[in-house]
């Protein structure tokens, strides 16, 4: 195999899991900005508030039944929002496969003290799905960001379940079909497969989860940003573009570029279709090549997202050179794979990325592959 220079960069290399890349053709200039400098909560804030819920809501093809709401701290503020307020009425149990997953072990465990069930399974794995028991609350991570590793579907949780279902969903939300009459409890972030700006999560509430929390007061304080309830009710603001803290509304304009965008692909299935064909190609250069290879074996679990590779014979050092290569090269930027993983690559296939900018990555990969083991025989 040559470690030739190839001659053609893919035109966009942006390839990271986070913040992820921005829609094709997006520009600063191109964003509405007659919503900055001016208050939130003046009628052109909340305008504009609504109408990226409203757009969200359309896109993710999201029942009436389920409320939307833009909150602080990304989707670890969405999903510890909803931790904070709705666990504690019942037995918990937590899933992980991953970094994120882990993190919420240890705020259910070392945190709220919750001594929660855990169903733990290795980096590329996936738990028993059906060994959870549905009497508990249950936290899942949908797409596993740092493993790429996905559930397969809805199927593992029950339409007549005792227990809310708390799904991280930042890295799935917009690439697959959710079935929502199975989630009490959704959150993300735009910055994923959006590719929207950091810093604001959202939280997707159920019938269910409003019941819990106008049924349930937690034992613990509550910080003013996690609040979602007043005097016994759902603080319905907050899901009406009144946010509890000052958003910034430059991210909302930038989120609500990407979804009129996503609405001209034709709206969720257009989305899809884009992460799938982009898993695709990437597929196709792992298959060719016999040093690379899915660190989530099994198909029905790996992420269209998030895909994470395993490298032959690659430790960290091998990868931080590999990845410092392309990066120099302007050939592909953050695709290392995530700190607390097995060493491997990660690379982005969302919405964002254009098909063809991850087959003009294969040579490139390839080439830094080449070119990281002769550097390092040589040292």
């Amino acid at each position: 195999m040559s470690a030739t220079i190839p001659a053609r960069k893919p035109a966009r290399p942006f390839f990271s899991s986070g913040p992820c890349a921005k829609p094709p053709g997006y520009s600063p200039e191109k964003l509405s900005t007659e919503s900055l400098g001016r208050s939130h909560r003046a009628k052109i804030g909340k305008t504009r508030l609504q109408y990226c819920i409203d757009l969200m809501r359309e896109v993710l093809q999201l029942p009436d039944t389920h409320r939307i709401g833009i909150v602080p701290g990304s989707d670890t503020g969405a999903f510890e929002m909803a931790m904070w307020t709705m666990l504690g009425a019942r037995p918990v149990t937590t899933l992980a496969w991953e970094s994120f997953g882990e993190g919420w072990v240890t705020d259910a465990a070392k945190q709220l003290k919750l001594d929660p069930t855990i169903l733990r399974a290795d980096y590329g794995q996936i738990p028993d799905l059906n060994a959870i028991d549905w009497s508990n609350d249950v936290l899942f991570t949908w797409n596993g960001t740092t493993s790429g590793v996905r559930v397969p579907n809805a199927d593992f949780i029950p339409e007549t379940r005792e227990g809310l279902s708390f799904a991280d969903a930042t890295s799935a939300v917009f690439a697959y079909d959710i079935d929502w009459s199975k989630i009490d409890v959704a959150t993300f972030s735009w910055q994923k497969v959006l590719g929207g700006e950091g810093g604001h999560g959202v939280l997707i509430l159920g019938p269910r989860a409003v019941e819990r929390l106008e049924t349930y007061t937690p034992a613990w304080p509550l910080p003013k940003v996690f609040r979602l309830v007043s005097k016994g009710k759902l603080a319905e603001g907050v899901f009406k573009g009144e946010t509890i803290n000052t958003p910034s509304m430059l991210a909302v304009e930038d989120a609500i570029f990407a979804l009129e965008w996503a609405k001209g692909l034709g709206g969720l299935k257009g989305l899809q279709a884009r992460s799938d064909a982009n898993a695709a190609a990437l597929n196709k250069i792992v298959e060719e090549r016999s040093w690379l290879s899915h660190l989530a074996a099994d198909e029905a679990t790996r992420s269209k997202t998030s895909v994470c590779l395993s490298v032959e014979g690659a430790d960290a050092d091998f990868i931080k050179r590999f990845a410092g290569l392309l990066e120099k090269q302007g050939a592909a930027y953050d695709i290392a794979g995530y700190r607390d993983a097995p060493a491997g690559l990660r690379i982005w296939c969302g919405a964002t990325v254009n098909a063809e900018d991850i087959a003009d990555l294969g040579p490139w990969l390839d080439w830094a592959y080449e070119t990281t083991k002769a550097e390092l025989a040589a040292a």
